[in-house]
């Protein structure tokens, strides 16, 4: 275990000399930063090649902010760009949000920040090689040594360069984000984040970058994801008021368990002191907190009720076409047959268990079900939400 080893000014100089740039742009990025690299020092218990991952992490997404807010600065037009409602999909981890999420990206009319242009950013793409950029290469090179580091990761969730990037790898850079505790023990920035950070910054810093992204290869209609999107949906629809949702539901039950096995995983990255129960102690709340935050958003007209629509996990794992055309009919878009069969190809040549699935058990986040079970009621009885059988 190692502590006191990362410090952001170094950091940030590292950034600056490397990019050649010194303008982060709004600077309450370092209101999360700081937090973050805190904690990491001495809270996290991270080793020492964890400490130099997190570093790096750290210094990829400070030298993506210089990058991008350098070029909006030097081409200011992109700022006032428009972005067309969003397609927002949303929902607690582990309910079927990426799966949905690659689904709906395989309609030309769609476009989703892909693994690679939001992995490595600079210069922003480009149509012309789009689907050539040597970008794709380095970062699937990268993600091929996943298993490697971490063996049995995607089998719990699958990535590729071409695949959908989830919105917390984007506001990581504004470090307001989610990412970071899932990757880290971090429980007192969770709780910043969760409770107190003013979220509106981490937004107009999402806009920023789909605007950056869509500078030089235009965007017909964007979809967006993250499960943490639940935990800021005032914050999300004042800046995108005209969002249309895609809500996933599943038991609560069966989501903690299967959070916490991920993140027990995820974690062994960086650190040796990781556990399944201690991982669900530390995140239980907040998933209840974004269960309730979910209920309040729709009792309160936040989220308004005819662009949200709702899907059940197991409706889409049973027919996931069915689900799709039900969610074009209900946000009023076009279903196009072409759209539609490069879907049916995408789900054909990505089964369920294509990576050999993710087991796991209630037993182990030494949680106790009834108690949870009381806790997670009102979402499930708002929302209709059937219990499952605990693995």
């Amino acid at each position: 275990m190692t502590t006191g080893g990362l410090a952001l000014d170094q950091l940030t100089d590292q950034a600056q000399q490397a990019s050649g740039l010194a303008d982060f742009g709004d600077e309450t990025w370092r209101q999360g930063a700081e937090r973050l690299i805190s904690e990491l020092n001495d809270g996290a218990a991270l080793t020492e090649i964890g400490a130099a991952i997190a570093g790096s992490d750290v210094l990829e997404y400070l030298t993506s902010r210089l990058h991008v807010v350098d070029w909006v600065t030097r081409n200011p037009w992109i700022a006032d760009a428009d972005i067309r409602p969003p397609i927002v999909v949303l929902g607690q981890p582990r309910t079927g949000t990426t799966i949905l999420f690659d689904v709906l990206a395989q309609d030309p009319a769609n476009r989703v920040p892909l693994t690679w242009e939001v992995d490595r950013p600079w210069p922003p793409p480009e149509t012309a090689t789009y689907e050539s950029d040597p970008r794709i290469h380095e970062v699937e090179a990268k993600l091929a040594n996943v298993d490697l580091l971490i063996p049995g990761f995607r089998a719990m969730h699958d990535m590729g360069a071409t695949l959908g990037q989830e919105c917390v790898r984007i506001t990581a850079a504004d470090f307001r984000s989610m990412i970071f505790a899932t990757q880290y023990r971090v429980p007192q920035y969770q709780r910043w984040l969760l409770h107190q950070a003013d979220m509106a910054p981490a937004y107009r810093y999402h806009r920023l970058f789909l605007q950056y992204l869509q500078s030089a290869h235009a965007a017909e209609r964007w979809v967006i994801k993250s499960p943490a999107h639940l935990w800021s949906l005032g914050a999300m629809f004042n800046e995108y008021p005209d969002a249309l949702i895609v809500q996933t539901h599943r038991d609560p039950l069966r989501v903690v368990c299967s959070l916490a096995s991920l993140v027990d995983l995820l974690r062994r990255l960086a650190s040796d002191d990781v556990s399944i129960s201690a991982v669900a102690a530390e995140w239980v709340d907040d998933i209840v907190l974004g269960l309730d935050r979910a209920v309040e958003a729709r009792r309160d007209g936040i989220v308004p009720a005819d662009r949200a629509v709702d899907v059940l996990f197991r409706d889409f794992v049973s027919d996931p076409m069915a689900v799709v055309r039900t969610i074009y009919e209900r946000l009023g878009i076009e279903l196009t047959q072409s759209a539609e069969m490069a879907m049916r190809s995408f789900l054909a040549a990505n089964p369920q268990e294509k990576h050999g699935g993710h087991k796991y058990s209630f037993a182990d986040t030494g949680l106790d079900a009834g108690l949870l079970r009381e806790r997670t009621r009102a979402y499930q009885q708002f929302f209709d939400i059937p219990e499952e059988a605990l693995p």
